[in-house]
């Protein structure tokens, strides 16, 4: 009886880990290629 009062509360806690998890990783990406396209501008002018 009692799994079945904490099953919903921890597959919810689940989802919003994975969820932040998602963003963080996106976020990284975003930040790396940033960086890149910044040092591929310093590098070619001249």
């Amino acid at each position: 009886m009692k799994l079945l009062r904490i099953a919903p509360i921890a597959i919810l806690a689940c989802a919003l880990a994975l969820t932040a998890c998602a963003n963080t990783v996106r976020g990284v990406g975003k930040d790396i290629k940033s960086t890149a396209k910044a040092v591929d501008d310093t590098v070619t002018k001249p």
